[in-house]
């Protein structure tokens, strides 16, 4: 979910060029790129402050001229009369030898006008380029004078709460939860206004600041095999029963009848306070409305399961509940414990291959790369993982945890399986601005990985929590992933995601002509309910184990809590929501089988229906319109981010039309 990015907005408007010494940082493992980090590390001198805030100030005259603005009497009040006031220090400043005294005696006025009226009223959401690029050269000039990082932070809480964006605890917690984060990011970026308003505000504003956008993996010098679709196994040949949950959320302080419409990005907790009206506080088991999974629903659903078997579990993150402003490292640690406890108790000896998710970290989609040491380092985290997931994986995989979180095993003779840490494509880990280009190696190794799997002859699933075609998938990694895909179209037999909390498909092709079907990933549904859902999880049949199994998936079911139906019995029933060979009435599950079924769903207005309605978990009828037509097919077109092209054929003409496209969806991750 995306709570947390309007405060990170504010930090982006906000202080980006800031003198707060960055700790030290170990180089040994940082790419040559990057060296220019640790020359931003030191408070800068008197002389090299003087030579910052003049250069930031002429910025500043420069947005405010009316030949510069395109509508100048559009402009915020309150930045027209601070473009006035700075307009009548033209001459002055280019004085040097009255240059520092003035800035002095502005800046103190500045400072108070930017708290008191300019911030406050300046809404980014409802403003022009113009005036974004005028508030951003504001404040880069106010942090080129030595404000303190509490000035900073108060500053930004200030704009958080007066601008509505959340309320103030949940403002004051965020603003702690990001500071250290968000400053050690920014201390190392120069970022002109035209970048920053095009990376936060829109494209159009200028040339958004992507560090080391072009980038690529590098595949072995050897020649690709000829594309073998997969073909059916022979009647009663043996099958795998694999489980596959996601996006628990689990929320320990869930409580009945507390208030389930608090105004916060997370109700339905004790601290949510009583609801103020009679019958509409959180309901027993769950609810619609912006709450997350209980513990008695959670205990239900493994108890159920339990009942069935399994041969192993596909378990593709995202524990802790959706209160991303007060959640601490040893609160993450824990809830990792307590969940590991539970899948132990409720499936002694059944293997589970964990993925991790984007909110496991503290504060959420913070990922640094290995290179990253000191107190922002990561390590905290993938020690804890290694430590909980020893039981289930070998020590060679472990190793890769402790160092990037993804590891491969192989738990059938003819199978690999391999957990990406998706983070790493995160458009949301700011840590990501530093450098981008294949963090942790992760993706060269997925690469080699792959290579050997196929020299062995042997299948391989792919596992992850944020799908690569979302487009919360930054661009280059996604791009290389279906580059990957393509490439090892013959070995890749699977891929398995959450993240989204709805039900989907993603249909890969081959990178030559984007019209062969080469893969298919795999989007579960949700545990949580969060929002406005009901809770799933999905059974897949899966082609093995005997010798030159396909590792196909067969058919997979999803099974629904409907909370409706919950909250009016007073008891929990967990019912088969469909098959999807039987739903879609396909043959196969096949790439070309579910290509097939867009093809259908572009013309079928019934299957369409279907297959929205299953989307949201059976919460809505599945009516579907014509844009909803649109926004569904084109993630099933997706398998790479932010390419208008995939879905040229549906009227997505240009960039522009995709990202209003991708706008509309709702977002609960």
């Amino acid at each position: 979910m995306l709570i947390h990015l309007a405060v990170v907005t504010i930090w982006f408007h906000g202080f980006i060029h800031l003198s707060v010494s960055a700790p030290a940082q170990d180089l040994a493992d940082r790419p040559a790129s990057l060296h220019f980090v640790s020359e931003v590390k030191d408070r800068p001198t008197q002389a090299h402050t003087e030579s910052s805030t003049h250069s930031h100030l002429k910025q500043l005259l420069t947005l405010c001229s009316p030949n510069y603005s395109n509508h100048p009497h559009n402009l915020n009040k309150n930045i027209q009369e601070l473009c006035s006031l700075l307009t009548s220090f033209t001459t002055p400043l280019d004085q040097d030898l009255n240059f520092y005294s003035l800035t002095k005696r502005f800046t103190q006025w500045l400072s108070k006008e930017v708290v008191n009226n300019l911030l406050p009223t300046f809404d980014l959401r409802k403003r022009s380029c113009d005036e974004c690029k005028i508030v951003v050269a504001v404040v880069q000039y106010l942090a080129s004078t030595n404000v303190t990082t509490e000035f900073i932070k108060s500053t930004v809480y200030t704009v958080c709460s007066k601008w509505g964006f959340e309320t103030p605890r949940v403002c004051h917690g965020l603003v702690e939860e990001f500071a250290a984060e968000v400053l050690t990011v920014f201390n190392g970026l120069a970022l002109s206004p035209d970048e920053l308003c095009a990376l936060v505000f829109h494209p159009h504003c200028g040339s958004p600041y992507n560090p080391h956008s072009d980038w690529n993996v590098t595949f072995p010098n050897k020649p690709q095999p000829p594309y073998a679709p997969p073909t059916p196994p022979k009647a009663g040949a043996p099958t795998l029963r694999v489980l596959h949950l996601t996006d628990i959320h689990y929320d320990s302080e869930y409580q009945v009848g507390s208030n389930a419409d608090c105004g916060e990005p997370l109700c339905c907790r004790r601290s949510s306070g009583p609801s103020g009206k009679p019958g509409a506080g959180a309901w027993k088991f769950g609810d619609y409305r912006k709450c997350d999974t209980p513990l008695w629903t959670l205990e239900d659903m493994f108890s159920t399961l339990a009942q069935d078997k399994f041969d192993y579990i596909i378990w593709t993150g995202d524990l802790p509940a959706h209160n991303v402003w007060n959640q601490s490292r040893s609160d993450q640690v824990e809830l990792l414990k307590a969940l590991v406890k539970l899948i132990q108790q409720y499936f002694p000896g059944t293997l589970v291959l964990a993925s991790l998710g984007n909110h496991e970290s503290s504060p959420v989609n913070s990922f640094p790369p290995p290179y990253i040491q000191g107190d922002n380092s990561i390590s905290w985290l993938y020690e804890a993982l290694a430590d909980s997931w020893k039981q289930w994986l070998p020590e060679s995989a472990l190793e890769s945890v402790r160092r990037g979180a993804y590891y491969t095993v192989t738990p059938y003779p003819g199978l690999k399986v391999i957990s990406l840490n998706m983070n790493y494509c995160n458009n949301q880990n700011w840590w990501m601005l530093l450098n981008a280009t294949d963090p942790a190696g992760e993706l060269q190794w997925l690469v080699d990985t792959l290579q050997t799997a196929e020299d062995e002859g042997v299948k391989v699933h792919i596992l992850g929590h944020i799908p690569p075609g979302n487009d919360d998938c930054l661009k280059p990694w996604s791009w290389n992933y279906y580059r990957i895909v393509s490439r090892y179209r013959n070995t890749i037999a699977g891929q398995f995601f959450g993240h989204t909390h709805f039900d989907s498909f993603t249909v890969y092709y081959d990178v030559e002509t984007l019209k062969v079907p080469v893969g298919v990933a795999y989007v579960a549904p949700s545990v949580t309910p969060y929002s406005d859902l009901n809770m799933g999880y999905r059974i897949y049949t899966i082609d093995g184990d005997y010798q030159n199994s396909s590792f196909q998936v067969l058919d997979h079911q999803t099974h629904y809590l409907n909370l409706t139906r919950a909250q009016v019995e007073g008891q929990i029933t967990w019912e088969l929501e469909y098959s999807a060979k039987l739903a879609y009435n396909m043959t196969s599950l096949y790439p070309a089988d579910w290509d097939k079924l867009i093809q259908d769903m572009q013309t079928d207005s019934k299957l369409l229906n279907l297959y929205n309605k299953y989307y949201f978990k059976s919460r809505y009828s599945g009516a579907c319109d014509k844009e909803c037509r649109k926004q569904r097919l084109c993630e099933a077109l997706s398998g790479r981010s932010h390419d208008p092209g995939l879905c040229k054929s549906l009227g997505v003409h240009n960039m522009e039309d995709w990202i209003s496209l991708t706008q509309q969806k709702p977002k609960h991750c």
